[in-house]
């Protein structure tokens, strides 16, 4: 071990920590950017939706683009594009012109992730690549403490666009360590990459995701939603077959054939998938029901900050000593029964029974995230780390843009309908948007009724969410705990079987 490789790791801590803080300031930002840009619900899940789809349709040719001419490089061209996308945030005039430049944000952290995690491997060994990752780790989770009381904070003294632009020196300063202290790396494989299947995953990624989120906003026997679910379902299905066939594929399915590689992707991604209902959920019931503002929603989740450094924090020793299925299988239950208290809530609920539901939470996701990337990661080798690390990050990232269509599409469902039948048409037109909107409407009508209903129906919205994500968690522990893996998988090595048959699977 030499300090040197250390030292190089500094830049790379300092890039993970822009991602961090962009996701964290977001969830908080939501509501106020929902006022100010007059969002719907369904423009701010594509908030959310147009960053998580760009990022993961863009993460394995980011990959490759690292292998092929030089991590170092890439990675200084991702800093640039986050940095010019946080501008455009921030200067966004509009919805749409917001939408876009969050699409253009997950340009850059989808060069720039692959870019980070590609560089772990190449730089230190498998003795130390454990704490180098858990450095990673707690960059991402050094973003989560700082991005809400920041941006709470910024919001609640100054105008939105301050939350994107606090990017732009953290940036600057990266770019300058990346090229003074990282050293250059490529693979000595040059793949092509496979367009048309970029197209056919971007492609079917979007149209699935805009088709849930339009079926959510305009309901679930509209046409034009079901024809667009229907034709990105089957462009994903055609992808996954194209690369079957293609010689240079976009997505190396041979990537399946570890049991590790698939065991960690897998539950990462679902992972991503159940958090959207306490991410988007979360700020707005602390706003929109307790009557918080941006600053005391961010205060509110430093629970959820200080269950994800407790768990990440011991998640590594415990996998040492109990394996990484019990640890992860262990996290899936705290995460379960965390998100399950959530969906009890209701609009009389105090504080204490939020920040326990929200802490216990965290210290799931503190233990299962660490735990399944390592694994996943221990799986790959140096020449094909970039591209092997965009896979998981595109897995975990869809699992997340699917989580913001579907969570969010029926949450905003169950919203609408709740609204539909506790008030009058003409008190609901003005309501139906948002919650945020319905609580603009409700004070601006002097309406303590329309108050009351906007409330109670995203309170609905909101358990329903939760419910659903508790018992897909549930599942997933029973699934981290039954799968096997294969000899040499960290702790778990001891319980692989050692039949020939299943060293070679």
């Amino acid at each position: 071990m030499t300090s040197k490789r250390w030292w190089a790791l500094g830049p790379l801590v300092l890039a993970v920590l822009v991602v961090g803080l962009d996701a964290t300031i977001l969830s908080v930002a939501l509501p106020t950017l929902g006022r100010s840009l007059d969002a719907s619900t369904g423009q701010l899940q594509w908030f959310v939706a147009a960053y998580t789809l760009v990022f993961a349709a863009a993460l394995v040719p980011g990959g490759m683009l690292g292998d092929r001419y030089g991590r170092k490089k890439i990675l200084i061209v991702a800093l640039v594009i986050f940095g010019v996308a946080s501008i455009a945030c921030a200067l966004a005039p509009s919805a749409g012109a917001f939408i876009a430049a969050r699409a253009l944000l997950g340009l850059g952290g989808a060069l720039l992730l692959p870019m980070v995690l590609a560089l772990i491997p190449v730089l230190f060994d498998e003795t130390e690549r454990r704490r180098a990752i858990g450095a990673i780790t707690a960059a991402v989770m050094l973003g989560y403490p700082i991005g809400p009381l920041l941006g709470g904070w910024m919001l609640t003294n100054f105008h939105w666009s301050w939350v994107f632009l606090i990017n732009v020196p953290v940036v600057a300063l990266a770019i300058v360590a990346v090229g003074v202290l990282l050293p250059e790396s490529r693979s000595s494989i040059r793949q092509r990459i496979d367009l048309v299947g970029l197209v056919l995953s971007a492609g079917g990624l979007a149209l699935l995701t805009y088709g849930v989120i339009g079926a959510g906003d305009r309901g679930w026997s509209d046409r034009e939603s079901l024809a667009e679910i229907v034709i990105g379902t089957l462009a994903l299905g055609t992808f996954v077959l194209w690369q079957r066939r293609v010689t240079a594929p976009l997505v190396d399915l041979r990537l399946f054939r570890s049991r590790e590689f698939t065991w960690g992707a897998t539950l990462s991604s679902v992972v991503s998938f159940g958090m959207f209902g306490l991410l988007f959920a979360g700020p707005l019931y602390f706003q929109v029901v307790r009557g918080a503002d941006a600053q005391g929603s961010g205060i509110r989740l430093l629970p959820l900050i200080a269950g994800l450094l407790f768990g990440g924090a011991f998640a590594d020793r415990l996998a040492a000593r109990a394996g990484v299925r019990v640890v992860a299988g262990l996290g899936l239950v705290l995460l379960a029964a965390g998100l399950a208290l959530g969906a009890t809530t209701s609009v009389a609920t105090g504080d204490a029974e939020a920040v326990a539901w929200i802490a216990l939470s965290g210290l799931g996701v503190g233990l299962v995230l660490p735990t399944t990337i390592d694994t996943a990661l221990g799986a790959v080798s140096g020449e094909s780390s970039g591209v092997s690390s965009g896979v998981l990050q595109a897995l975990r990232m869809v699992g997340g843009a699917l989580g913001a269509a579907i969570l969010g599409a029926i949450l905003n469902a169950t919203y609408r309908e709740q609204l539909d039948h506790a008030v009058a048409p003409g008190l609901a037109r003005n309501a139906r948007d948002s919650a945020v909107a319905g609580i603009d409407a409700a004070n601006a009508a002097h309406s303590p009724a329309l108050l009351d209903a906007v409330r109670h129906a995203f309170i609905d919205g909101m358990s329903m969410t939760l419910w659903i994500s508790a018992g897909l968690m549930t599942a997933c522990a029973v699934f981290a705990v039954l799968f096997r893996l294969s000899a040499g998988t960290g702790a778990d090595a001891a319980e692989a079987p050692e039949s020939p048959s299943e060293l070679a699977a």
